[in-house]
Parts: C-alpha cells; structure tokens; sequence
C-alpha cells in the first residue's frame, strides 16, 4: 500500500484530503504543522509527501529544504495559487510537481501516480536503460536508475532523473517544454513551463561543473532543452 504523507495546517483540507486518498486505497499520514511533518517523516517512511506552502511556524519552503537535506522521497507541493511566486522557489527548492488547491481528490491521485512512475523501473524511455552509458565524467546507468559523476553516486530527485534518462536517450534532440512536460510529468496541458525549467536548474546545479556554461543539459533558445555531452 501506497505510504502518502500530507502536510496541510487547514483542518477541512486535511480532512477531505486524506479521507479522499484513503478511500483510493492509500494509507495517509495526515498532519497540520511542517515541524509535525518532518518528525513523521523517519518513523511513517512515506512512499510520497504532499506538501501545502503556507504552514503556520515554519514555512513548507522550509519544511521541503530540510526534506532534500536527508532525502529524495517524491514531494508535491499544494499550492492555493497557481501563480504564486512560492511555487517558483519550492520547486526550485526540491519539489517534484505541484498541485493547485482546491483540487479534485482524481487530480491529487493523478499526480501521485504520474511522480511514482518517475521512480519504478519501468521508465518509458526503454533505450536509456539498455546499459550504462558515459558521458565524460557522468555516467547514467539506466538499468540501477542511478548517476554518477567522476565516480561518485549523484543523489537525484525523481524528476530529476526521469528527466535526464529522458534527454541522455536522445542526444543532440531538442525537445519543447510542453513535449517535456507531457513525456517526463505527464501534464497533457499549457502552463507548466516553470516545473521543467526549475528542473533543469536543479539537474544541473549537481552534473554539471558550471551550470552557468553547462556542458550536458543544454538550453536551445527558442526551442528548448537537449542533452548535448560537449
């Protein structure tokens, strides 16, 4: 059984949040404050963390950094604004997709699902996965879904991965955000943009020497990304 941990201080939301998830099967931990959440996290082991961004005491920011200080659980922010620049740096702080609230209890499901699959080893990209692949000093064994830079194992997030399983499968393609968004999060709609470029700040910041002059994951200008060993 699906382990989801929810972070959400609103009671009403806590409530129909977790009561939609358990009626779907999934076994939720349900708690109101970040400082609550992060003392749940070791002893309840969560397979994922949905995470609301206006906690009283300390911030879901806050709560999402020290998650990525010790792990790489899949983390949904929950978000009351779809616009609010919080998202922006909550991704860029480690999150893994986000969901407007108030949302259907089947959007929250999908969105759990779609983040899960990012981390089974049924990846869709099946020619990543053939055999290890080296690249200068990264080395992408898509069979142990793990990377490696000058010999040491890299610690990615799920969508940090997916992603770059994605790009290393076919070198030297530019791909669109929106083919992005569709392939790696599996949102079919516009608007999303910021997942993918947050994304990519967070990929490079760990593979690449200067992510300022990146020598693997590549900005098209106009286009898009590609991953483009140099």
């Amino acid at each position: 059984m699906t382990r989801v941990l929810l972070i959400e201080d609103d009671p009403a939301v806590r409530r129909g949040v977790a009561l939609g998830l358990r009626r779907r099967g999934y076994e939720t931990e349900a708690v109101g404050t970040g400082e609550d959440g992060l003392a749940a996290l070791r002893p309840f082991a969560p397979d994922i963390v949905l995470l609301d961004l206006m906690l009283p005491g300390m911030s879901g920011l806050e709560v999402c950094r020290r998650i990525r200080e010790t792990s790489q659980v899949p983390l949904v922010i929950l978000s009351a604004r779809g616009d609010d620049v919080d998202v922006v740096v909550g991704l860029e702080a480690g999150a893994d997709d986000y969901v407007v609230k108030p949302a259907s209890g089947e959007l929250i499901e999908a969105r759990i699902r779609a983040v899960l699959r990012r981390v089974s080893p049924a990846q869709p990209a099946a020619e990543a996965r053939e055999r290890c692949r080296t690249y200068g000093d990264l080395t992408i064994d898509g069979v142990g879904l793990q990377v490696r830079k000058d010999g040491q194992d890299l610690v990615l997030a799920p969508s940090e991965l997916k992603l770059l399983l994605f790009l290393s499968a076919s070198p030297q393609q530019t791909f669109s955000r929106q083919q992005l968004l569709e392939q790696v999060w599996e949102h079919s709609y516009y608007g999303d943009a910021r997942l993918v470029d947050a994304c990519v700040m967070r990929l490079r910041s760990k593979i690449e020497d200067d992510p300022r002059a990146p020598r693997y994951v590549q900005t098209v200008r106009g286009f898009g990304y590609r991953f483009g060993p140099l």
